[in-house]
């Protein structure tokens, strides 16, 4: 899921450039007391959640991408951001609407000593009997680092009356799908932010359903429009917390003997482009750079740390090219181009760069039409970024 919110407060932007001071000065203390004190005031929990936290992390964000911040404050940063999360979910019960969407419907005789559906029970009669899910499980997928979006959804979900286990960054699809066996989870909600993820989250949209359970989706991996979620066959897509509660709350369900998503088969990868693309990952990055040394007289007086950071930049760009022979969509490629060329602009690297990257890598990719093709459309969109002092 996003940070972002669909209905921004406007009321709260005092308290996001506090919370913002309090980050850059790496001060935890204060961090925490701009957000509880908004809350001793009477914004809801939700609303710093999402209107708070959430946009000050996509600043933190993009100061990283302009190279105002470094990934150690980031990293600083979003540590403390998560502190501040526990101190707010930590304040007390945060009880739902009376009766509403997505409130706990336990019997009235369920006292102390009592016990809840167990596991073997729960997860089956929970959904034949049509009502909305009550205990969601919230993951990152396979590989995906940047937990705060999920971390931002379970307690938005926590707060609405769900029972929820969060389990957190990077959570291996066999551990996912024993974990579920475990708990009786009546659905999954998966965050991935970054599109490099798409073939570990359609495995685990995949091994998920295969045990009779809906999955929703959410986080910028899947596209502007959730277009990768329809195409990986997931039962559902947010482009942000609430609307993913709302959706939970209407009562996401996965059809009994539903059959496989028809795109899911997603039959342009029998061209074997993609899979021969990630098993000469090595190679293609250790060529591109040393082709590139002769391509750009600069790079003879990179420090070994350009060259590190030059080695990583050209496996990012393996890794989404990869990335949109998967999804067959040569915009995913291009999106990544555009926006790589900003960040390498701000760190002060020529145009020609990442150009003569890109060409390089079209150029040995002669006998795959489909990474050519999608190398080439970069290569395009590069070229109509506007120069650093224009305006788009």
């Amino acid at each position: 899921m996003t940070t972002h919110t669909t209905t921004p407060s406007t009321g709260l932007a005092g308290t996001r450039e506090r919370l913002w001071a309090a980050l850059e000065a790496r001060d935890e203390a204060a961090a925490a007391a701009a957000v509880l004190d908004a809350h001793d005031a009477g914004t809801t929990a939700e609303d710093l959640l999402l209107d708070v936290i959430g946009p000050v992390q996509a600043r933190v964000g993009g100061e990283w991408a302009a190279g105002r911040i470094g990934v150690a404050q980031e990293h600083a940063a979003t540590a403390i951001q998560d502190r501040v999360i526990a101190a707010l979910a930590h304040r007390g019960p945060r009880p739902g609407p009376a009766g509403g969407p997505g409130a706990p419907r336990e019997s009235a005789a369920l006292g102390p000593g009592a016990s809840r559906e167990s596991p073997a029970v729960g997860a089956g009669a929970r959904r034949e009997s049509g009502t909305a899910p009550r205990r969601v499980t919230v993951a990152c997928v396979d590989g995906e680092w940047h937990a705060l979006p999920a971390r931002l959804l379970a307690e938005v979900l926590r707060g609405r009356g769900f029972l929820v286990d969060y389990l957190g960054a990077h959570v291996p699809t066999p551990h996912l799908i024993a974990h579920l066996h475990q708990t009786g989870a009546d659905a999954v909600a998966l965050s991935a932010s970054l599109p490099v993820r798409l073939p570990t989250a359609h495995a685990a949209v995949t091994a998920v359903q295969a045990i009779g359970l809906p999955v929703l989706v959410g986080g910028a991996a899947f596209g502007p429009d959730g277009r990768y979620a329809l195409l990986l066959g997931a039962d559902g897509w947010a482009p942000d917390a609430r609307a993913a509660a709302s959706l939970l709350a209407g009562g996401l369900r996965r059809p009994e003997g539903a059959p496989p998503h028809p795109a899911r088969e997603l039959p342009h990868l029998a061209d074997q482009e993609y899979t021969l693309v990630t098993r000469s990952r090595t190679q293609l990055i250790r060529h591109v750079l040393t082709a590139l040394e002769a391509a750009v007289p600069a790079m003879a007086s990179y420090t070994g740390r350009q060259r590190e950071r030059t080695a990583e930049d050209i496996a990012h760009i393996v890794d989404f090219l990869a990335a949109s022979l998967y999804a067959d969509d040569a915009e995913l490629f291009t999106r990544f181009v555009t926006w790589t060329a900003g960040i390498l602009r701000a760190r002060g690297v020529p145009d020609a760069a990442l150009a003569a990257a890109l060409d390089l890598l079209a150029d040995a990719q002669h006998d795959f039409p489909r990474a050519r093709a999608h190398l080439v459309a970069g290569r395009r969109a590069l070229t109509r970024v506007p120069a650093p002092g224009r305006r788009a």
